[in-house]
């Protein structure tokens, strides 16, 4: 491995979720000098991979990575798929649609559809978000035994008081995720937010990618035809992907 370019890229991991940390911080949590984390900011800065704050001394992701990003996401074969039926489920149930793909035990939200009814809206796509409290990290959980072991040897962050934090209760939780290839999320990551996700099928039968609803927790629990909208979306997009079934056995 080299070093530089490992220590690099454990810069742009401390940087993401629109962190924005100081050269102090960044070498207390690299456990490096701090001239040495200044040095490879200022090149990571110069191609545009960190930025520095306007009016402050904190850095953040740069814009190059968004243009690194977006060819990423292009060559995803998944997302490509998915996003007539995406589009489908947010014009069927009047909600917010997300796609999301495991990464290094997060989720990588690669596509995001907006509520259809014109609302202002953050775009999501490219975001993570943490897996053991969203509805989309818990299908990825529930079908991925590598991605589970290696989440729940960890400590799980208490984002909100329903956070599941307790490995035993989070894998109970998943075998019934399994059982009704069906996840949901309730003020577990952010309050006031709720949401439902279904597992994705690729030609093997492996799950490769999870889909979901998010909605306002005062409209939950969801209404029927939501979940049956999801269910055939995920199913619709699988077999897009060339699944013989559905859902995952």
């Amino acid at each position: 491995m080299i070093q530089s370019i490992d220590r690099a890229a454990r810069i742009l991991n401390l940087l993401q979720g629109a962190r924005r940390l100081g050269i102090s911080d960044l070498a207390s949590a690299l456990d490096l000098p701090p001239s040495t984390v200044h040095g490879l900011v200022k090149s990571l800065s110069a191609h545009g991979l960190v930025a520095q704050e306007p009016a402050g001394n904190r850095y953040m992701l740069g814009p190059a990575l968004l243009r690194l990003s977006s060819v990423y996401l292009d060559t995803l074969d998944v997302r490509a798929r998915a996003l007539r039926r995406m589009h489908e489920l947010s014009l069927g149930t009047g909600l917010a649609s997300r796609l999301g793909v495991n990464l290094n035990g997060d989720v990588l939200v690669i596509h995001h559809d907006r509520r259809p009814d014109g609302t202002e809206q953050m775009p999501e796509t490219g975001l993570t978000l943490p897996a053991h409290a969203s509805a989309l990290g818990k299908v990825l959980l529930a079908y991925d035994d590598e991605m589970r072991g290696d989440v729940l040897v960890r400590d799980l962050d208490d984002l909100t008081e329903n956070t599941v934090t307790d490995a035993a209760a989070l894998t109970a939780e998943l075998h019934g995720v399994r059982r009704d290839a069906l996840a949901i999320e309730r003020e577990e990551a952010v309050l006031g937010d709720a949401a439902l996700a279904a597992p994705v099928v690729d030609e093997s039968g492996s799950v490769i990618a999870a889909v979901g609803v998010a909605l306002p927790v005062e409209e939950f629990p969801p209404r029927d035809a939501v979940v049956r909208e999801l269910r055939e979306a995920a199913r619709n997009i699988s077999r897009d992907l060339g699944a013989s079934s559905w859902p995952p056995r």
